[in-house]
C-alpha cells in the first residue's frame, strides 16, 4: 500500500509539472503573432485533461469524507 501511495504521489507531482509546462507554453503561444488557434485549442484541451487527472489523484490520496 505504501509503495502505491508513493507512486501516486509521484504521478501527481509529474502531472502538476506537466500542467505548469503546458500553462507556460499556452501563455507564450497566446502572445505570439500570428496565433495558431488549432494548436492552442489542443493544448488547452490537454491541460484540462491533466487537471482532471490531478483532481482524481488528489482525491485518491486524500479522500474527503462527508460531514
Amino acid at each position: 500500500m505504501d509503495s502505491n501511495l508513493h507512486s501516486l504521489s509521484r504521478q501527481l507531482i509529474e502531472l502538476r509539472i506537466e500542467h505548469a509546462d503546458l500553462d507556460a507554453t499556452i501563455d507564450r503561444l497566446a502572445e505570439a503573432s500570428p496565433q495558431d488557434e488549432l494548436l492552442l485549442r489542443r493544448l488547452k484541451k490537454r491541460r484540462l485533461g491533466l487537471r482532471d487527472q490531478i483532481v482524481r489523484l488528489e482525491n485518491m490520496l486524500d479522500p474527503r469524507e462527508p460531514a
